[in-house]
């Protein structure tokens, strides 16, 4: 365990004297989570007294390092629309909203990641594990549309290793958020020269070598991530502007440099047109393209805007904007509109007539973000939201993961 010694001299005719010395690093001398002391506050019973069988406090000195997470300072945010509702759906108004520090994928789990996946399931889960998990690579047929090299190619072959994995179900994306816990965890440990073995597979928090759970954003979360307000600031607390979509300004070329024209995202600019004319295709993707292929956001992150949309946490509720908690909202269940029982009047049939149920209150209904190749302009604006079944999936939708920041206050 590290300590910092803190020390207080005086000169005292021309010799030195040492009035007080303290084994805690924290303000003023007091201790703090990375420096302790050696004793309790509380009781002055000794630290890590083996002999005696002390409490054991181990080394700490901050949230490991996670594979692929970028760090996200939390604050206040308005999230909402800032366009015209196109679609009538009236479900996203605006309304100020604070959200916690937290940490979120640089990129989108891309096809290399789930192949990774797929291998240790095949190693070390069931087989009925590993079928549960392949993507639905029907995904690109279309019946009026050769797209019939991608269902054989676009998962397996080498070049598309750095494209974004499609065909996820939203229950597929949070058991791999699971799986990958315990697989960069337990890495942790072994770089950290410690072993455990519990039989649910997991390390105690208390160890200060492991990181939080990895799992799928909340739709503020993510919609707080893409707007990336922190690059709007100027001086305290003052932000100039909004934004319609992940970077400055109304239009969706980039505006500066080399790549002054090109567009900063992959999207459909109008019906027919995904990628522009040969010689200078303006977004080069006529599906999905590379996870590192477009200018990442102010908080450094990659296609919060095209290439495809993305699973969040949330079931889906129309009212969503009005029935909200103003820290860290989240909508994981039916709370205050339950989709069936006779309190609602919107009540979702699905129970009773799965294939064809009419109702949008429905608790297998989760939110989709962002826009995606095949998406025009107006769903990259982070505000805007989809919804589709936990059980569906489609070439258009994929997902990264988020993570919290332990031992924050913000």
């Amino acid at each position: 365990m590290r300590y910092s010694l803190r020390v207080v001299l005086y000169v005292i005719g021309g010799s030195v004297a040492l009035t007080s010395c303290s084994l805690f690093g924290g303000k003023g001398g007091k201790p703090n989570a990375q420096n302790p002391g050696q004793n309790s506050t509380a009781t002055g019973l000794a630290y890590n007294d083996e002999d005696q069988g002390g409490f054991m406090v181990n080394p700490y000195e901050g949230q490991p390092d996670a594979p692929n997470m970028v760090f996200i300072e939390g604050g206040r945010a308005v999230m909402g629309s800032f366009e015209e509702d196109v679609m009538s759906y009236r479900d996203n108004i605006e309304r100020t909203v604070s959200v916690a520090s937290f940490y979120m994928d640089e990129t989108e789990i891309a096809n290399v990641h789930w192949l990774e996946y797929m291998h240790y399931l095949a190693k070390d889960s069931s087989q009925e594990a590993y079928q549960a998990a392949l993507p639905d690579t029907t995904v690109w047929v279309g019946k009026l549309a050769f797209n019939d090299p991608y269902v054989e190619h676009y998962l397996r072959y080498p070049g598309f290793r750095y494209f974004p994995v499609v065909g996820i179900t939203w229950n597929q994306a949070s058991k791999y958020a699971i799986w990958r816990t315990r697989a960069v965890n337990i890495k942790l440990a072994e770089d950290a020269g410690e072993e455990y073995a519990e039989s649910d597979g997991r390390i105690p928090l208390e160890s200060g070598i492991v990181v939080p759970a990895y799992r799928l954003p909340t739709e503020a979360e993510w919609e707080y991530a893409a707007q990336a307000l922190i690059g709007t600031q100027w001086l305290e607390e003052l932000q100039t502007h909004q934004r319609i979509y992940p970077w400055d300004g109304h239009a969706v070329r980039n505006p500066y440099g080399k790549q002054m024209g090109f567009m900063l995202a992959n999207f459909k600019r109008g019906r027919g047109d995904y990628a522009g004319i040969a010689g200078r295709l303006n977004d080069a993707a006529l599906i999905t393209s590379y996870i590192y292929e477009y200018p990442p956001n102010d908080y450094g992150l990659y296609n919060m805007a095209g290439n495809v949309s993305e699973w969040v946490q949330d079931i889906y509720r129309p009212m969503s904007f009005q029935d909200f908690d103003d820290l860290n909202p989240i909508r994981r269940d039916g709370f205050l509109d339950p989709a069936s029982g006779s309190n609602s009047g919107y009540n979702s049939d699905f129970e009773k007539n799965p294939e064809s149920f009419t109702s949008l209150i429905t608790d297998r209904a989760r939110v989709y973000k962002g826009g995606s190749w095949k998406d025009v302009a107006y769903w990259m604006s982070p505000g805007t939201r989809r919804y589709l079944d936990q059980d569906s999936a489609t070439a258009t939708i994929g997902f990264r993961c988020a993570m919290i920041r332990a031992g924050s206050n913000y």
